[in-house]
Formats: structure tokens, C-alpha cells, sequence
């Protein structure tokens, strides 16, 4: 058995390499942060040569020979370590996990890929506005060939999209995917058919003019009650809302206003908030090293969604801060009863936009997505065509069609500023894990509900602290999600979560 003594230099010198690597891959986040918010246009040729600069260094120093090495070397330290309560076993077994990966891919691939995501970035968001696909197809290509490239350094794949899944998603599989949404949809389009059958919810008291200033100023006050802190973190505006982690003392969120409609801006900081606040809650412990990020991209959006909507959209949250957004609009919702609010932001319609779609609906957005980048990926579906593919899949699956492409096929970003597969799963991935982990908080802490009624959060936010913010990604998300609920990843959970709440409202 290998000891500590003979074992030190070899874990610090481990740790001094993956704190340089972090750091350079900071530098380049921070890059990216200021090209969503306030670069000038200008500067996109040179911040895409930068980022990609960055990214390129930082690959080539975790993938050398001398990370590898020294990972072979600290391998029988690790195995004589216990697996679930030592920092250094999973340091070590995080770090091998990644280096695995990479290694594969190679450094110059890697230059290539963020510079080209850069200048697709840059012409989504000159050609989104203008409604102008044909502008940025040519990149979208581009990022297709590069998608599949990166899947073919995984020979030995059941599907090409898996190694992009494993990517964002570890331990999940295109066929695991498709399972779950096939057995899910079978379960929400009746409780769509039932609901949209019906009159809808009255939702003009969102819709009427609310100054940004005065939006932001209550999104503001009501993440930092929730327990955002603002000391290490801060908000604001881009195209599309993010959140980004420098490092566990600075991680920031980013909004979108509209100010003709109260839900958009305010749902969408929740949303935001939810992330950050599993970055500020992991163990400083973990800090500059693999182990300080989310267990996955299914675990992250678990944690926005479940503040998003399981709080933000519940009656015992507005309870408390109806009052305080009236006295904010006073004369916008002033004369707005709490029900016919609380109505109108939980109305289920069949819409266009995922990011504004309702609880109910938003996975059949999800599922569109994940069964076009598929076939992109398998080649059944070239990007020429993606459009119409596009509209086609929301008038089966949605009954509407976008009026344009840019509230339809460049909507969202994530096409245009990374991969073509292994990114929109875990949307619906981490709405299915918030209600599990919900329900898990008040089965251990039945007190949260009342207290969230009196707007008190601490009880929650200290709950999600304990047993998901402070472990990182110390453990696989199968790992996780087991030891936290019992059960791996479930449709049980939300299905009845969706039944109860709905049905209540809509009387099915």
C-alpha cells in the first residue's frame, strides 16, 4: 500500500498542473462572458483567436504525457483510499475520467473547434435578428462535420451522438435518452391534448409594459433573498441567458428583458440563479480543480429548474412576494387578484419559444430538438433542410409553426456556439431529476413548504447545500441522483408532480 508520505509530491504536483489548466480555462470563460455582453462587434475575429488560443494551451497541459503519468503513479494510492469519503480518490479518479477523454481528442482539433465557435457565435447573433438562416448555415455545416469528428475519436460507439452525450451527460447513451422520452411523452401529450382542450388561463396582466429598470431592481431583491450572493456574483444582459463560473468566489448569471412581458426576465434569473447557486455551493474544498463543477448537465438543470418552477411558480412562493411585485407595479397589478397571477404563470398553451414554454409542454420542446441534432448527426437530415424540418416538428408535435426562423430553428444558441448533439437532453434530464430531488427535500425536511410559504428559503437552499452543491462532481450522476433519492433517474416523480399541480388547476 502506497502512503501518503511517498505520495505527497506527486498529489501536489497534480494539484499545481489542474489549478494552471483551471485557470487558463477561467481566462477563457471570461473572454466568453464579456463577447456575450458587452464586446463591440469589432473585436470577434480577434476574441475568437484568443479563446481559442486559451483553450488550446489549456487542453495540452491536461492531456500531456506528464498529467498521464502522474495519474498511472497515484492509481494504487487511490484504490488503498475509501471511495466515497476521500478528497484525493475522487480528485484522482475525477481527473483520470476527463484525462481519458481528452486525451482522445486532439489539441489542434480543439483550437480549431472553439475559434469556429467564436465566429458562429458572432454570425447567430447578427443573423438571429434579421431572420437570416442562409447567413449562418454555411457555419452550421461546419459544426456538423465537426460534431461527428469529435464522436469518431470514440471508435466503438452504438450511436454517433453518444460520445457527445457522454460529453455533457456521463454514463448516458442516445438509446437510454430516446427510452426515457419515449416512455415520458407517451405520459404528457394526453395532459397537453386535456388541458389545451380547454379555455386557457388569462396571462394579459404579464403583458402589459414593465419598465427594465424596475424588473431587474425586484429580480434582483428576490434572488439574493433565495440566497444568491452577490458577493461573489454578478447579473447581466446578453441575447440568450447563461451562467458562468470563474471559479467558486465568481460565478455570474445573465439576463434577458422584455418589457412587455414580466415572466420572461424574471423566470429566466431564477432559472440562472439555480446554477449559480450550485457553483457557490461547492465545498471551496474543491476550488480550481475538476471536482469544482456540476455532476452533469442533467444534475445542473435540475437545480435551475427546480427553483425555476417547483419554487418560482408555486403558490406558497408567491404568497410571500405577490405583495412585493404589486407594490412594484402598482399600477400594472395592483388591481391583479394572487390567483389570476398565479394562473397566468403557470398557463399551459402550445407554443413556439422553449425557453417560455410552461411546465407542462417545455420536455415536448426538449424532444424536438434531441430527434433533429440525431438525424443531423446520423446524416438522415442535411442543415439545408433543418428549417423545414424544424416547422415541420412543431406543427405535429405543437400544432403551431414559427412565422420566422428566428423564433424557430435559431432560437437557441447552443448549435451555434458549441456541438450539434449532447446538449439539449439534459434540459428534460434535469427536469425529471428536480422533482426526484424535491421530493427527496420534503420527504427529509417536511418543514420547507411552510417555510417557503413564510419566505424563508434557508431550510431548501441548506438541504440542495448538503447533499448536492458541496460534492461537485465527486460522483457520477448515477452516483448521486441514488444516493440522494434511492432510485436512479425517473419519470415517476415529475408525472405525478404534473398530474397533482395541473390537475388542480385545470381539473383533469
Amino acid at each position: 500500500m502506497q502512503t501518503l508520505a511517498k505520495t505527497e509530491p506527486q498529489l501536489a504536483d497534480l494539484k499545481s498542473r489542474l489549478t494552471e489548466i483551471h485557470d487558463i480555462n477561467a481566462a477563457a470563460s471570461v473572454l466568453h462572458w464579456d463577447q456575450a455582453t458587452y464586446m463591440p462587434p469589432g473585436g470577434a475575429a480577434a476574441r475568437g483567436r484568443q479563446i481559442a488560443t486559451l483553450r488550446q494551451i489549456a487542453h495540452e497541459k491536461f492531456t500531456s504525457s506528464a498529467i498521464g503519468q502522474l495519474l498511472e503513479d497515484l492509481r494504487p494510492y487511490e484504490e488503498s483510499l475509501p471511495y466515497d469519503n476521500s478528497e484525493a480518490a475522487c480528485l484522482i479518479r475525477v481527473t483520470r475520467r476527463n484525462y481519458n477523454l481528452d486525451v482522445r481528442v486532439p489539441s489542434d482539433f480543439m483550437a480549431k473547434f472553439s475559434s469556429h465557435c467564436a465566429a458562429c457565435y458572432n454570425a447567430w447573433a447578427k443573423a438571429r435578428p434579421e431572420n437570416n438562416f442562409a447567413a449562418v448555415q454555411p457555419y452550421l455545416e461546419k459544426t456538423l462535420e465537426f460534431s461527428r469528428e469529435y464522436a469518431n475519436f470514440f471508435p466503438g460507439y452504438e450511436h454517433i451522438a453518444d460520445p457527445l452525450i457522454a460529453r455533457t451527460d456521463y454514463g448516458m447513451k442516445a438509446a437510454t435518452v430516446r427510452s426515457l422520452f419515449a416512455e415520458l411523452r407517451q405520459q404528457l401529450v394526453p395532459i397537453v391534448e386535456k388541458i389545451t382542450s380547454q379555455p386557457p388561463a388569462d396571462d394579459a396582466c404579464l403583458h402589459q409594459h414593465f419598465p427594465e429598470t424596475q424588473q431587474l431592481a425586484f429580480c434582483h431583491q428576490v434572488i439574493e433573498k433565495l440566497g444568491y450572493d452577490f458577493g461573489r456574483g454578478r447579473q447581466d444582459k446578453t441575447p440568450h441567458p447563461f451562467t458562468t463560473f470563474f471559479g467558486i468566489g465568481d460565478v455570474r448569471i445573465t439576463i434577458r428583458v422584455n418589457e412587455n412581458d414580466l415572466a420572461e426576465a424574471f423566470f429566466s434569473t431564477i432559472h440562472e440563479m439555480g446554477h449559480a447557486l450550485y457553483g457557490q455551493g461547492i465545498h471551496p474544498a474543491f476550488e480550481a480543480t475538476p471536482l469544482a463543477n456540476g455532476a452533469s448537465t442533467g444534475v445542473h438543470e435540475s437545480q435551475s429548474r427546480l427553483w425555476e418552477n417547483l419554487v418560482g411558480r408555486s403558490r406558497q412562493f408567491w404568497t410571500h412576494f405577490y405583495p412585493q411585485l404589486q407594490t412594484c407595479f402598482p399600477s400594472q397589478l395592483g388591481n391583479v387578484s394572487l390567483e389570476t397571477f398565479y394562473r397566468a404563470i403557470n398557463k399551459v398553451q402550445r407554443s413556439l419559444i422553449r425557453t417560455d414554454a410552461d411546465e407542462v409542454t417545455y420536455n415536448l420542446h426538449v424532444m424536438i430538438r434531441f430527434d433533429l441534432e440525431l438525424q443531423l448527426l446520423e446524416g438522415s437530415l442535411a442543415v439545408r433542410d433543418l428549417p423545414e424540418a424544424w416547422n415541420e416538428r412543431y406543427r405535429s408535435d405543437l400544432g403551431v409553426v414559427p412565422s420566422s426562423d428566428s423564433e424557430g430553428v435559431m432560437q437557441d444558441v447552443h448549435w451555434y456556439s458549441d456541438t450539434i448533439g449532447g446538449l439539449f437532453q439534459g434540459y428534460t434530464l434535469g427536469n425529471l431529476m428536480s422533482a426526484q430531488f424535491y421530493q427527496a427535500a420534503l420527504k427529509a425536511q417536511p418543514e420547507i413548504s411552510a417555510n417557503i410559504n413564510n419566505g424563508d428559503y434557508t431550510m431548501l437552499h441548506n438541504w440542495l447545500k448538503d447533499n448536492i452543491y458541496q460534492h461537485g462532481c465527486k460522483w457520477t450522476p448515477t452516483e448521486l441522483i441514488d444516493r440522494v433519492t434511492g432510485s436512479y433517474v425517473t419519470i415517476s416523480p415529475f408525472i405525478s408532480y404534473i398530474q397533482q399541480k395541473y390537475g388542480e388547476l385545470y381539473s383533469l
